[in-house]
This record gives structure tokens, C-alpha cells and sequence, in this order.
């Protein structure tokens, strides 16, 4: 998926109607990578978001929250400095190139009005954003480039802004279709979409197989090969596409099932009944529906790395103890034959001698009362034997009764460890991260970092999701084990009705029920609701559990989030994305 130059030509249209002669709000940078600007215009406000990400490079308009850093980045303080107040006065772009020049008409520190210009550069590893002074002159950047980075263009305040150098391709916006035709049909010994690719500037690879499917059925067709009737095809083609790029384009997603897999600005038929072709209002919509959740989750993942290491070694380490302790567990099931041996013994004291070192006995308590060899200590008598074996017999039991204690034990820990790694998995914010590294610092998992001097304030802990049944029922769902305990153990009433799901580690669910009885749709809602903020998220059928409140204790001693329950009825359901979306917009209706 590449955000290619043809499609920056159409989203520079959409921001210039969208923002032009806006002013800058505010600015913030949520990640190293990434700004947002909040404009603010006559007609509407909008937030403009920038990423420099080597992987996920783009500009446009974005509705998704963003969680920012409580305290900005130095360049972010920066940007705010020289470009808060300023107005947008045009968006520039160098042919079909990936570069898109937004000019601020700002003022310095004397008052004097002067033009400010970032550039977004889109352009995989080496994209970046850089702020320019009206000379000319980098002012700074999001990826400084030094001498050590690249000896051919360096990006450092104080040194003349360059453009990336052209590329030597034709301009679709410059030429004709008939023009262009004719220089793809120069490229011998090429497929039809490497030598689109090779000679049009600005489209990805999406598009030059598309053109060509469209030209011939097939996407990697020869150019040798193409009869004079599929030469007057292409030309159509180009033609089409230049009246796309006149236009304002058919932003379109292409997925297998829900994953994206590829995205651009013309309706896609090169995939034929493997994909489905999604068609957006505009690209915005079309890049924050793609980028952000993707984003959001990268980021995420890159966050909680060194918690999900933590859990990941503990739980392997509980479960090698368990391993051993279960193994010994088995031993001592033989514990009763000791036992049996000492009767035994005692029961042919006089056939028995010291210095013996085997005894041949009737087994009176087998069925058959067959014969028995138990070995004995010649160094000890006939009753001392016996004792030893029920010294064993002993040693065994309480062995017994204390594994059966720590395999509890442990199996409670590697649940407890399963549900703070769920709940890791579906953090979105930094706060519930930090709400969970503070739960583990409790339990003693990870080492507490206590500042010296004043302690800062601390942020207020985050509410429980929620949610808004098509019955009218508020649903509340716990974001991590903390949570789970004050939801379901302090905040809720008796009669209000409590849902987890069976067997797998997920949130406390609770229907708020105010005295009323909630029909069964509302219930099976909050089910839905419950097994997909579990692990069984991805599962087809899922069984859960619900019951009232006033059925839910927490065993003492027990981990948090760790609850017991009675009176229960299960349901099966199936997660639903679309439902939980849903039900968390009747929030705000």
C-alpha cells in the first residue's frame, strides 16, 4: 500500500478546500514521527495529521482522538511558537512528485509578516517534515539528516531547502493519453505495468496493474504482445485516469475478509471475487480508517513491549513450576502402599528378623491375597522397618496436601497473569498502560520506581467503557483487573446483572439495571459485549456466563479481577465489532 503522487494530487485538493485561509489552533506530536494541526476556519475546524513514519507516511484530515504526551516534544513547542496563528495560504505540489509544500502566512518576532512552508515528504523510509523560513532555509525538522545519513541531501537548520530530485517519468497532468501511450509502447521487453510504472509519474503499483488489467484482463500482460485494438484501450485508459486526476478521484480500499490490503484513488477490478473493492466519501475518511487503528496498535505493541516480555517470562516460569510440582504430585499417589507395607510388616513381626533384607508376606489387602516382597533395612529391626515406611506414608500425605496448595496456587497465578495480558491486548491509551504497570507493581511483578521530593499529581483513574443497549441500558465493562474488582464488587447494585465470559480470561461486564428488568436482547448484547473485551475475541461461538451481582464474591486473598459465582446461566454468542461500535455510539446520542 503506498500513498502514491497521483493521490497526493487529489488530497492536496482536499485540503486546499477544506482548509485554505484556515489558521493554526493548535499543533501537537503525538509520536516522534507524527504531528497534528488543528485549524480553525469560518466554516468548520478540522485536524490536519502528518506522518513522517517510514511505514505509514501521509497527510490528511483525521477524526480519531489522539492521546499526546503529557509533556511536548521540543519540536512540537517549536512548530507551536512559529506557526500557531499562522494562515494557511496555499498548498503546492512539483508535478506529480510526493511532496506537498503547505505555505502559512505567519509573523515573526518583530511583527513582520513572512511566509513559513512545511513540507511533507512522502516518501517510505526517507519521508519527513521540515520547517522552512522565508529564505529558503530549514528551519527544523521531524528526521534530521546529516552527513553520516546521506551525502546527497541533507536536512539541518540553517541549510537551503532542496526538493528530492525529479524523477525522470512523464507528467500525466503535462501530456496527452496519445502521447503517453506512445511512450509505454517504447518499452520492450517490459510487462504492461512495469513499463506504466516506468514512464508515468506518480502511481504505485496498484494503479499501473489496474490500467493494465483493465487494458488486457491480465495484470502483468507483455508489452510485446499487445494487439493494435489494446493499444487504443490504453489510450483510453490514461485518458480516464487524467480525468480522474482533473477530478476529484474514487478513494477505494481493497480487503480480504477485514484486512486491507491495498488502497488507492480508482475503483479496483484486477481482483476479481478475492477481495472486496470498498468505496470511501473521501481519502480522509479512507486513510484514517486504514492508518490509525493499525497505528494505534503499533504503537501500542512498541509501549507495552517490555510488560508483555515481563508476563510472557513469568508465565513460562509458573508453568515449569507447575510442570515439576504435578510431576511430584504423582510420586506421592503411591503414598499408601508405604502405608500398607507397614502394616504388613507389623502384622509378620515374628517371621521377621534383623538383618533381613526382604520380607515375603501374605498381601491381606489385596483380593486375592497374593504374596508381597517389601524390602527392608538390615541395620534396622522388624519395627523399625514398619516405622520408616510409615514415616514415609506420612512424609508423602503432607507432601501431598502441600503441592495440591501450591499447584492452586500457581494455576490462580497463570490465570491472573492470562488476564492482565488480555487486558494488555486491548489497551488503546498510555493511562491504561500505566494503569496495568501500577496493578503489577501492587502484585509485586514489577519493581516500584519511587521519585524523591514532592510526588506529582496523579491522574484520575480512567471510567469503565461504556455502552448503550438498543433497549436503553447502560453497559459498563471493566479495562483491566483494578477495575473489574470496583466495578463489579463496589459500584454495582445486587440486582444488576454481572456477564464474563466461561473459561477464558476477559472483562467484568455489568448491565446497569435501575430496578428494571432487562429483556433478553439487552442481554444477549452485553454478552457480545463481554466475549469480544476478552481473549476469545476472535472465536466463533463464545460462552457466557451471567448472573446477579449479589452472586459474585471475591475469594479472600484472591488476585484482582479474581471472582467466584453462582446461580449462573451461560449464552453462546458471537463477537460482534460492529455492535460494540454501535452501542458505544448510543454513548452520545
Amino acid at each position: 500500500m503506498a500513498l502514491d503522487g497521483a493521490m497526493l494530487h487529489l488530497i492536496k485538493k482536499e485540503i486546499t478546500e477544506g482548509i485554505l485561509g484556515a489558521k493554526v489552533d493548535k499543533i501537537f506530536q503525538p509520536t516522534k514521527e507524527t504531528l497534528i494541526f488543528a485549524m480553525r476556519g469560518k466554516n468548520q475546524n478540522r485536524k490536519l495529521l502528518m506522518s513522517a513514519s517510514a511505514n505509514s507516511a501521509r497527510i490528511h484530515f483525521t477524526e480519531f482522538p489522539v492521546e499526546n504526551p503529557a509533556q511536548p516534544p521540543m519540536l512540537c513547542m517549536l512548530l507551536r511558537k512559529r506557526l500557531c496563528g499562522a494562515r494557511l495560504s496555499a498548498v503546492e505540489q512539483a508535478g506529480l512528485e510526493r511532496v506537498l509544500l503547505l505555505k502559512f502566512d505567519a509573523h515573526n518576532e518583530l511583527g513582520d509578516e513572512i511566509e513559513l512552508t512545511v513540507a511533507v515528504e512522502i516518501m517510505g523510509r526517507h519521508s519527513n517534515i521540515i520547517l522552512i523560513d522565508e529564505r529558503g532555509l530549514v528551519i527544523d525538522a521531524v528526521k534530521r539528516i546529516d552527513s553520516d545519513l546521506s551525502s546527497m541531501r541533507l536536512i539541518l537548520p540553517g541549510i537551503k531547502y532542496e526538493l528530492p530530485p525529479a524523477q525522470e517519468k512523464q507528467n500525466l497532468l503535462e501530456h496527452d493519453a496519445e502521447t503517453m501511450a506512445a511512450f509505454v509502447k517504447q518499452c520492450k521487453g517490459y510487462k504492461l505495468d512495469k513499463a506504466l510504472m516506468s514512464v508515468i509519474q506518480g502511481i504505485s503499483p496498484i494503479v499501473a496493474r489496474e490500467i493494465a488489467y483493465r487494458t488486457t484482463g491480465f495484470t502483468d500482460a507483455p508489452v510485446d504482445e499487445i494487439v493494435p485494438e489494446k493499444w487504443e484501450k490504453l489510450t483510453y485508459q490514461i485518458h480516464h485516469l487524467q480525468k480522474i486526476l482533473g477530478a476529484t478521484g474514487a478513494p477505494t480500499m481493497a480487503l480480504i475478509g477485514d484486512k486491507p490490503i491495498d488502497f488507492t484513488f480508482i475503483a479496483l477490478l484486477q481482483y476479481g471475487v478475492s477481495a472486496i473493492s470498498r468505496a470511501y466519501p473521501d481519502f480522509s475518511s479512507m486513510l484514517d480508517q486504514y492508518y490509525v487503528k493499525r497505528d494505534l496498535n503499533d504503537r501500542m505493541k512498541a509501549k507495552s513491549q517490555d510488560l508483555l516480555k515481563l508476563l510472557a517470562n513469568v508465565s513460562a516460569r509458573i508453568a515449569k513450576k507447575l510442570a515439576i510440582q504435578q510431576e511430584e504430585l504423582k510420586q506421592c499417589a503411591d503414598r499408601e502402599q508405604y502405608r500398607i507395607n507397614g502394616d504388613l510388616i507389623n502384622a509378620n513381626l515374628h517371621l521377621l528378623e534383623k538383618g533381613d533384607i526382604l520380607a515375603e508376606v501374605v498381601n491381606y489387602f489385596s483380593e486375592d491375597c497374593s504374596m508381597i516382597k517389601i524390602k527392608l533395612d538390615p541395620t534396622l529391626s522388624p519395627a523399625q522397618n514398619a516405622q520408616k515406611y510409615y514415616k514415609e506414608y506420612r512424609k508423602a500425605q503432607g507432601a501431598e496436601q502441600h503441592l495440591t496448595e501450591l499447584i492452586e496456587q500457581g494455576q490462580a497465578e497463570l490465570t491472573y497473569i492470562d488476564s492482565v495480558l488480555d487486558a494488555l491486548s486491548r489497551a488503546e491509551t498510555e493511562r491504561e498502560l500505566a494503569e496495568i504497570r501500577q496493578e503489577l507493581t501492587e502484585q509485586g511483578f514489577l519493581k516500584s520506581h519511587v521519585q524523591k521530593g514532592r510526588p506529582g499529581k496523579q491522574p484520575p483513574k480512567l471510567p469503565p467503557l461504556k455502552f448503550i443497549s438498543d433497549d436503553g441500558f447502560t453497559i459498563l465493562i471493566g479495562r483491566n483487573n483494578q477495575q473489574n474488582d470496583k466495578l463489579t464488587l463496589r459500584d454495582s447494585r445486587n440486582y444488576d446483572i454481572w456477564l464474563h465470559t466461561l473459561h477464558s480470561p476477559g472483562s467484568h461486564t455489568v448491565i446497569v439495571c435501575e430496578d428494571r428488568q432487562p429483556p433478553n436482547r439487552t442481554i444477549e448484547q452485553a454478552a457480545q459485549l463481554a466475549a469480544y473485551h476478552s481473549s476469545a475475541r476472535q472465536s466463533g461461538l463464545v460462552p457466557v456466563d451471567y448472573t446477579f451481582v449479589k452472586y459474585v464474591s471475591k475469594p479472600r486473598g484472591a488476585k484482582p479481577g479474581m471472582v467466584i459465582y453462582t446461580h449462573q446461566s451461560t449464552l453462546y454468542v458471537h463477537p460482534d465489532e460492529a455492535l460494540v461500535k454501535r452501542l458505544a455510539e448510543n454513548v452520545g446520542k
